[in-house]
């Protein structure tokens, strides 16, 4: 395909037909974009009119389709065709960061994909300028462009998180750092020197926070690995900066939504994992810095409210703490009595309640629910975070740590008893807290095969689970139904095998639950006990009972 005028004509024509809803139109014009995408210049047609033409929806239809086309072809498969030419692919190299940087954010954001998958295969050894093509850009002032460098670089460091170490990695590594790392530094320290100028200006304040999230972003993705030696050196200028960031409360970056995190909870958050980074891999380094910003997370935590836009911001706070309190290092800022009872009441407490949006999600969005419950997918929850903080003081003080959590149980198991109507859900939070309390080791497979001793597991489960799964009406208190399950799942192993007999014929009451959240954990509950084994390899459930459960199962369920 020639570069021509008719050319483009046509490529608009067929991507504009790409779009409309007929599918009798829609399926041909792919088939036609298909079919030429072999062709050489095709991809450079796309980027002409990503420049050129006068409407929008082509420039983003033609960015969306040139990324697409750009993930298909680039990797060269060995013993297989090359997709995309030679020369096509030194003149994408050539054009598409400037094009990038000069582009409108939503256009930006898909170049800066399409440069990243490039980068991934090209980058460094076919692709050596690129680095100094995108830190050259620091320098123009205008963040439109430095927050395109930015994000394209952060697409191309990431996977430097979870890359395996190899002399390869270590190479590409030095290459960026001594490209990148000085730039970056200065780049971050104009940037809070601007948002000090700019404090009352809240469009510049969106633009440099978006700046600074991504700085944050950036400065994970390359300590992550090992800690190189211009940060080590540098350190005092980004902790310093880190902690005076998490300390700033600008409330012309509050927003009003109560669900989606604002700028200033956005960089909060990735400045909690940077600090947890260095804490779990840097201890000796980070030492003197550390207990300012235990004092800061803290501040923060006591302070930041229940909202749903707090989660992450809350969640990675908490892991922060639990990355702290599990190295012997810190050990001694936990040791103290008033400490610890502190935490339990205005952090761990607090972030175990089962909020107003836990409970829409339970009813609304069950297959969520499930997925981060019961799956494990709750990284990023409160609750998980608050469960790892737990599990991490248990470490070191296990038995003042169950003695200060058993009184915080057993008042919350009280208050449900005056009135458990109302008061459910106090309940919920002492079943979780005893949950997180008795796990020390888990497995998917295999429920808790680590727990703590000092935890009476049977007695809780027959003073406190099986009275709620016996209740005549399967449909009343759905959540703590669910929570009892749970807890027969991941202690199957602790409770005793006639206990968990008992409570076969409940759980397939359970089955006929309209919750879908009570009646998928009954089934799953189920069918980890089947596989239960015992001793000599034999399973804890015996053939002709799991024969008789099957048909009771199918009975309740039809």
């Amino acid at each position: 395909m020639e570069l021509s005028d008719a050319n483009l004509q046509t490529l608009t024509e067929y991507l504009k037909k790409t779009l409309d809803p007929d599918p009798a139109v829609r399926r041909p014009a792919e088939k036609f974009l298909e079919s030429v995408e072999g062709s050489q210049n095709y991809p450079l047609l796309l980027l002409t009119l990503l420049e050129k033409s006068q409407e929008n929806v082509i420039k983003v239809c033609a960015s969306v389709t040139f990324k697409n086309y750009i993930k298909r072809n680039w990797r060269i498969v060995e013993d297989e065709p090359n997709k995309i030419c030679e020369s096509d692919r030194i003149a994408i190299k050539a054009n598409i960061v400037p094009l990038m940087l000069s582009s409108p954010e939503q256009i930006q954001k898909q170049l800066s994909d399409a440069i990243s998958i490039i980068g991934r295969e090209d980058f460094p050894q076919k692709w050596p300028d690129l680095l100094t093509e995108m830190v050259n850009r620091f320098q123009s002032g205008d963040f439109h462009v430095i927050n395109g460098v930015l994000r394209t670089a952060h697409s191309l460091f990431k996977r430097y998180r979870h890359e395996f170490k190899s002399n390869e990695l270590w190479t590409e590594i030095k290459l960026v750092l001594d490209a990148f790392a000085l730039p970056l530094t200065n780049l971050f320290k104009a940037t809070i020197e601007l948002c000090s100028t700019h404090a009352n200006d809240a469009s510049a304040l969106k633009v440099l926070f978006s700046s600074l999230i991504l700085i944050a972003k950036l400065f994970y993705s390359l300590n992550f690995q090992d800690l190189p030696e211009f940060f080590e050196d540098n350190m005092e200028t980004w902790m310093t900066n880190f902690h005076s960031l998490l300390t700033l409360d600008n409330k012309l970056l509050q927003t009003d939504d109560e669900e989606e995190a604002g700028l200033l909870e956005l960089l909060k958050s990735q400045i909690c994992d940077n600090a947890a980074l260095y804490a779990q891999k840097y201890d000796e380094e980070f030492q003197p810095y550390l207990p300012r910003f235990v004092t800061a997370i803290w501040n923060l935590l006591v302070t930041t409210g229940q909202e749903v836009k707090y989660d992450l911001l809350v969640s990675n706070a908490i892991q922060f703490l639990a990355s702290v309190c599990e190295r012997p290092h810190y050990k001694h800022l936990f040791e103290d009595q008033n400490t610890l009872t502190s935490i339990c009441e205005k952090v761990i407490v607090p972030n175990m309640e089962f909020r107003a949006a836990d409970e829409e999600a339970f009813e609304d969005n069950s297959e969520e629910y499930i997925r981060r419950d019961l799956e494990g997918s709750d990284i990023d929850t409160r609750r998980r975070a608050a469960c790892d903080l737990v599990r991490g003081l248990c470490k070191f003080f296990e038995g003042p740590v169950t003695g200060i959590f058993s009184g915080y149980v057993n008042s919350m198991l009280q208050e449900y008893a005056k009135n458990p109507s109302v008061n459910w859900k106090h309940k919920d939070a002492a079943i979780y807290l005893v949950t997180s309390l008795a796990s020390k080791a888990q497995t998917q497979k295999h429920g808790i095969t680590q727990a703590n001793e000092l935890v009476n597991l049977t007695e809780f489960f027959v003073n406190h689970i099986q009275p709620d799964l016996k209740s005549a009406t399967v449909n009343e208190f759905p959540v703590l139904k669910a929570d009892g399950i749970k807890y027969i799942m991941i202690f199957r192993n602790q409770v005793p095998k006639e206990q968990l007999l008992v409570s076969i014929p409940l759980l397939i009451n359970h089955l006929q639950a309209e919750s879908i959240v009570v009646h998928t954990y009954a089934a799953h509950a189920l069918e980890r006990l089947f596989t239960m084994r015992g001793t000599n390899n034999a399973t804890l459930i015996p053939a002709n009972l799991t024969l008789t459960i099957t048909c009771l199962s199918q009975s309740a369920c039809q």
